[in-house]
C-alpha cells in the first residue's frame, strides 16, 4: 500500500506568468497538498519562489533542456522523494506527463508544411537532435516508469514513434477550474467596455505564446480573407507581433485576468500546428464560447462537429474562415451556450487532480512492493 504521506518532487523548467503547464501544475499542486502530501518544486532559476506556496522549490542550473536534464541527474532526487513526477523532458522519473506532446511528432508535422530542405535542416539542427536523445531516454529506453497522455493522440505517438507499451500509458484528458470562467450577461457587457467593443462586433480570441506552432499566421490570414471592420481579432500571449500585423487584429501581451477576455469574446480560433491538448481552448469552452481549432489539436477529440465548435485540417485558411463566418451568427451561439457549458464541466480541474493523484499513489505502492519501503524513510 502506499503511503498515508508523500513527498512528491514535481519538474518543470522555466516559466510564463501566461503558461498552461505553469497554471496546470499550481493547481495539481494544490490538490496534492489538501490530499495531505507534500509538494517540492524542481525548476529553473526564473521561477518566482512567490508563485510556489505549495513547499519547498529547487532552483537548478540549465539554460538549455539537455543541460537542466543533466542538473536534474545530479540532484539525484529518488534518494530524498518517494516520487518524481516530470513534466519536462528528463532522463528518469517515476510518472512523465507528456503535457508538451512529443517533440518528434511536432517536427513531422512541421516538416509536412514546409519544403524538403526545410525539413532536412530541421531533422540535423542539434537542438533537436537532443530533444530527441532525452525522450528515448523516457520513451524507447524505459526512463519514465509511467507515462501521463493527456490526449489519445499523444498516446498513439508515443506508442507508434517509440514503442512505448500502452498499458503503461493513462490518457488524462486536461482540466481547469470551470467556475473561474462563468459569466453573467452584464459581466459580458462590461468586459466587451474593456476592450471597446460594440454590440456589433464581431471579437475573436487567440490565446497562447509560440504563435508559428499555434498558428497564429493563419488566423491572421483568415481575418484578412473577412475583410469585414466588425471582425476583430485580439491576441494575447508571447511574441512578434510586428509580423503578424493586419487591419483589426489587437495584441494585448501577456494577460493575467483571462477570465474577463473570454467572457467579452464570441469565438475562441487555434489553428495550431500541433497542440497536444489546449488548455486555452478548454477555458475558452468554459466560458461558453465556440472554439474553432485543427485536427492537430488533441482537444479537438472532446468535441462534436457544429455543436461545440468546428475542426478542420491544419493551414486550411479557407476552411477556417467558412468555420468564422458559421459561428457568427449570434443566434447559433446563443443556443450553442448551454450545451458548451454542459461539456466544459465534465473537465474540472479536479477531476484531473483526483485521477492523477490516483496514478501518483499507484505508483507509490508500487515502488513500495518493490523496494520493500518508502524510498525517503
Amino acid at each position: 500500500m502506499a503511503p498515508k504521506h508523500l513527498k512528491i518532487a514535481f519538474i518543470r523548467r522555466g516559466f510564463s506568468r501566461s503558461g498552461g503547464a505553469e497554471a496546470y501544475l499550481k493547481r495539481l499542486a494544490a490538490g496534492v497538498c489538501a490530499a495531505g502530501h507534500e509538494a517540492t518544486l524542481v525548476t529553473s532559476p526564473d521561477w518566482p519562489p512567490n508563485e510556489w506556496p505549495f513547499g519547498e522549490l529547487i532552483a537548478l542550473p540549465g539554460k538549455t533542456p539537455m543541460q537542466f536534464a543533466d542538473a536534474v541527474d545530479r540532484a539525484r532526487l529518488e534518494e530524498h522523494c518517494d516520487l518524481v513526477m516530470s513534466l519536462e523532458r528528463v532522463r528518469h522519473c517515476d510518472v512523465f506527463r507528456a503535457g508538451d506532446g512529443v517533440h518528434r511528432a511536432w517536427l513531422e508535422r512541421r516538416g509536412r508544411a514546409g519544403d524538403v530542405m526545410e525539413h532536412l535542416s530541421m531533422a540535423l539542427n542539434s537542438k533537436h537532435q537532443r530533444m530527441f536523445r532525452l525522450e528515448e531516454a523516457l520513451f524507447k529506453h524505459g526512463g519514465a516508469r509511467r507515462v501521463i497522455a493527456n490526449s489519445l493522440m499523444v498516446k498513439r505517438e508515443i506508442e507508434s514513434i517509440y514503442g512505448y507499451p500502452a498499458e503503461r500509458i493513462d490518457v488524462v484528458t486536461n482540466g481547469v477550474p470551470v467556475e473561474e470562467f462563468r459569466s453573467t450577461a452584464a459581466e459580458r457587457k462590461e468586459s466587451r467596455k474593456v476592450l471597446d467593443l460594440t454590440p456589433n462586433d464581431f471579437a475573436l480570441l487567440f490565446v497562447g505564446s509560440g504563435w508559428e506552432r499555434k498558428g497564429l499566421a493563419d488566423a491572421v490570414r483568415a481575418l484578412k480573407e473577412i475583410d469585414d471592420p466588425k471582425v476583430k481579432l485580439f491576441v494575447a500571449g508571447r511574441g512578434n507581433d510586428r509580423v503578424f500585423r493586419a487591419r483589426g487584429a489587437h495584441f494585448l501581451g501577456e494577460v493575467d485576468d483571462l477570465a474577463t477576455l473570454y467572457r467579452a469574446c464570441d469565438l475562441f480560433v487555434l489553428p495550431t500546428l500541433y497542440d497536444p491538448f489546449s488548455n486555452a481552448c478548454l477555458e475558452a469552452l468554459a466560458s461558453g464560447l465556440p472554439v474553432v481549432t485543427t485536427h492537430a489539436n488533441g482537444f479537438s477529440e472532446i468535441m462534436t462537429e457544429g455543436v461545440h465548435g468546428s475542426v478542420f485540417r491544419e493551414r486550411d485558411v479557407g476552411a477556417m474562415v467558412a468555420a468564422i463566418r458559421y459561428w457568427s451568427n449570434a443566434e447559433r451561439r446563443a443556443e450553442a451556450r448551454p450545451v458548451i457549458l454542459e461539456l466544459a464541466a465534465r473537465y474540472d480541474i479536479a477531476r484531473n487532480v483526483e485521477r492523477t493523484l490516483e496514478i501518483l499513489l499507484q505508483e507509490a505502492a508500487s515502488a513500495a512492493s518493490t523496494s520493500g519501503k518508502i524510498r525517503n524513510t
